[in-house]
C-alpha cells in the first residue's frame, strides 16, 4: 500500500518542480547578458546573449537606486525599475528590483505583474497595501498597514496597490521574481487602451451610473491607521 503513495508523492513533487519553472526558466549557463546585436549570439528568454568573452562587470551593475523619484504627478508616486532593460546581467536570472517613492497621500495604483510575485519592504513612512484574490477565490481583499521595517508579499498575478496614508513622503523597495515581471496598471489598461474600449462596455462593466455620485477623496478617510485594515 505504500508504493502508490510514494509514486503519488513523486508525481506531485515533479508537478511542483515543473510549475516552479513555468515563468523564468532556470539558466543553463553562468550568465546570459542581454545584448541587442543578434549577430552570432544566442537567443534566450526573449533576449540575445552577449558573447561570454565580452562580458564585463558593468553588465551586472546599476547605479541610481538611491536617487528619489519625481512624485509630482497625478497619483503622487514614482517607480524606479531595475529590470533587464536597464541591467542586462539580469537576463535569465529570474529577479528584479524596484524603488517606489510616495508623496504624502501618494498612490501606486492597482496593478498586476503577470510574471512575478513581489515582496515589498518599507524603508520610510506608513503605507496601506493590499491585494485582491482571483474570481475563483471570491475576490477577497487582503490589506495591511505597513510601517518602517515591515515586509509584505503580493502573490503572482494578483491585483495589488500601495497608498501612503502619512503626511510625509514614504519609500519602499520591491523585489520581484522575474527579470521582466511586466506591469499592467488596471485603470490605464481599461480606460486608456488604444483604440479605446467601447464606453457602453465600460459603463456596464463598472456600473458607473451607480457610483458617479459617490466620489470620496482618499484624504477623507480616518487617519487612525487601525481603521484601514480588513480582517482577512
Amino acid at each position: 500500500m505504500k508504493t502508490p503513495t510514494f509514486v503519488l508523492a513523486l508525481f506531485f513533487l515533479a508537478l511542483a518542480a515543473h510549475n516552479g519553472n513555468a515563468y523564468d526558466p532556470s539558466p543553463l549557463q553562468d550568465f546570459c547578458v542581454a545584448f541587442d546585436d543578434p549577430k552570432d549570439m544566442l537567443f534566450v528568454n526573449g533576449r540575445f546573449c552577449k558573447n561570454p568573452e565580452l562580458v564585463k562587470a558593468e553588465d551586472f551593475f546599476f547605479s541610481g537606486i538611491n536617487i528619489p523619484g519625481n512624485t509630482d504627478n497625478a497619483v503622487g508616486s514614482n517607480v524606479t525599475a531595475v529590470f533587464v532593460d536597464n541591467l542586462p546581467g539580469l537576463n535569465t536570472l529570474g529577479v528584479s528590483l524596484a524603488r517606489i517613492d510616495f508623496a504624502p497621500y501618494g498612490l501606486n495604483p492597482p496593478h498586476t505583474h503577470p510574471r512575478a510575485s513581489e515582496i515589498l519592504f518599507v524603508a520610510e513612512g506608513t503605507l496601506y497595501v493590499g491585494f485582491v484574490s482571483s474570481n475563483q477565490d471570491g475576490n477577497r481583499l487582503f490589506t495591511k498597514v505597513l510601517n518602517k521595517g515591515d515586509v509584505f508579499v503580493f502573490p503572482i498575478g494578483m491585483i495589488h496597490f500601495q497608498f501612503n496614508i502619512g503626511k510625509t513622503p514614504a519609500l519602499a523597495f520591491a523585489g520581484l521574481g522575474s527579470q521582466n515581471p511586466g506591469v499592467i496598471t488596471i485603470a490605464n489598461a481599461v480606460f486608456g487602451s488604444n483604440p479605446p474600449i467601447n464606453p457602453d462596455v465600460l459603463a456596464k462593466a463598472f456600473m458607473l451610473e451607480n457610483v458617479e455620485n459617490n466620489n470620496i477623496s482618499l484624504t477623507e478617510f480616518s487617519e487612525d491607521h487601525n481603521d484601514w485594515e480588513n480582517d482577512s
